[in-house]
This record gives C-alpha cells, structure tokens and sequence, in this order.
C-alpha cells in the first residue's frame, strides 16, 4: 500500500471513529434528557410513562421565531394558558398537562376519554387543556408544536374536542415526527366533520397559534411537573396515583362526586369557537 493510500485509510478510519463517538454521545444525551419509567395502572393496563425534563430541557426552543401571540377562541389566558371543555361553571376542574406525541398522553385519553367526556355532559367537571411541546424538545422534531397549533385552530373552529381526540387515536410513534407535517394534521382533520375548511388549512399552515403554543409549553417548563401527562383534579395530582389509589374511569368519577358532594351541576356552556 502507498504512504498516500495509507494515510487516506487512516483518515477514513479516524473520521468513522469520531462519528461513532459522536453518535454515542447524542444516545448518552437522550438518555439523560429522556427518562422513562414504565408502570401499570389497575387492570386497565394504562401505563404511567412520564417523561422527565432534564435541567438542561430544551426550553427556549423556537422562542427566536416567535411572533406576536395569537390566542384561540375561547381559550384561558394569563400565566397558564389553556383550552377549555365543558361546562364553564361545573364545580370541579380537571387541568390536563398534555404533549400530542407523548405515548403516555395518547393511553391516558384513549382510556379515561369516555368517562371525562361523561363528567362534562354531566356539568359535574370541566377540563383545561395545556399544550406542551415536550417531545420535541427531547427526541426533535416539530410535532408537538405542530399537532398543538392544529389543535388551537381547530378551537377557533369550535370543534377542538374531536379534533384533540382524533389526534390522540391517530398519534403516530413518538419517534416518527409525522405530525411535523401540516398535510397529515389537515388529512385527519377531515375525519371531523366540518373542520377541514379553508380557515382551518389556512391557520394550520401559517402556524397562527404557534407562539401560545410556545407560551403554554413555557408554563409548563416553569410548573414543576416532572413530565406529560400531568393531571390535576381541583389543584391536586391524581395522575399516576391520589391518595394511594390507582386512576380508573371509576375512580376518577368516585373522586370527582366526593369533590362535588353538596354541590349543584354546572348547566352554563363555553363560548362557541
């Protein structure tokens, strides 16, 4: 072998070393932002999986481009912003932390869903929603922040309870950022009737509501929530667990008529979108 050929082999083998380096390093970095912790709740089989923000989260991501912060109709302003369903005077309140590409989130409303939906129509609890952009922050991507703008405009369109609900029994893996793409949040809006319209497409791709969006995740950041999802029922954390026991849809409605004891139903319904 020539001396040329031999340094060029040499230069090869050290350029492969320093990427293999470099690979095991950003797979050290996502373990230490990135930590799981598997469990299972009740014999529903929901498994309580929390993503844990690192000190060193990614909280200023996207902060740079940010324009002026556009609000969805309706929605709960000041320093946790929030999407509101049900009843506006129920005398319960459940504020659900969520991230459209955390598995956990996805199990957690395809699970309690029903029985949520049951308490609202029932004007015994209503529900704030608080988008957070987590996932992207730890694995990249935009899909977080995108499914989350989709989410607000389809609150403008007064139709973001089944829109959220579609994306979460749509939700692809949380590694695949297809939710990045604005074309496969427009494809499942049609699965609404009447979502799919020219505002709609319009607001989705010119990200109208990407800076709440951003200003939510950032309440979350500050809120010391150890990860999504996070869930209060009139101030207290009931999600993996309260008071030693296991959320269930039934426990969630035992836990919510004791709240609720000697208080009237609420009847007065949130502003249209």
């Amino acid at each position: 072998m020539s001396e040329k050929n031999r340094d060029g082999s040499n230069k090869s083998a050290r350029e492969r070393l320093q990427q293999q380096r470099e690979r095991e390093k950003a797979r050290e970095k996502q373990r230490r932002v990135l930590i799981v912790t598997a469990g299972v709740v009740g014999v529903l089989g929901l498994a309580a999986v929390v993503g844990v923000i690192a000190a060193s989260g990614d909280k200023d991501s996207g902060s740079d481009k940010a324009g002026p912060v556009v609000a969805p109709s309706g929605s709960i302003e000041g320093d946790k912003p929030a999407i509101p369903t049900g009843k506006t005077d129920a005398p319960s309140t459940l504020q659900i932390w969520e991230d459209f590409r955390c598995p956990a989130c996805a199990q957690f409303e395809n699970v309690m869903r029903d029985s949520i939906h049951e308490l609202e129509a029932a004007g015994a609890l209503k529900a704030e929603y608080h988008l957070a952009t987590l996932i992207d922050g730890n694995m990249g991507g935009s899909g977080s922040l995108r499914a989350a703008n989709a989410a607000a405009c389809a609150q403008d369109a007064g139709k973001f309870t089944p829109y959220h609900d579609t994306l979460y029994t749509n939700q692809p893996q949380e590694t695949d950022d297809a939710f990045g793409k604005n074309d496969k949040l427009i494809e499942l809006a049609a699965k609404v009737p009447g979502l799919d319209t020219p505002s709609f497409r319009s607001c989705v791709q010119d990200g109208t509501h990407d800076s709440w969006v951003e200003k939510s995740n950032e309440a979350f950041q500050n809120g010391g929530f150890r990860g999504t999802p996070s869930v209060l029922l009139n101030g207290e954390s009931i999600f993996p667990t309260k008071d030693g026991e296991q959320i269930s849809p039934e426990n969630l409605k035992k836990w919510v008529a004791e709240a609720n004891k000697g208080k009237k139903p609420g009847t007065a319904s949130p502003s249209a979108g």
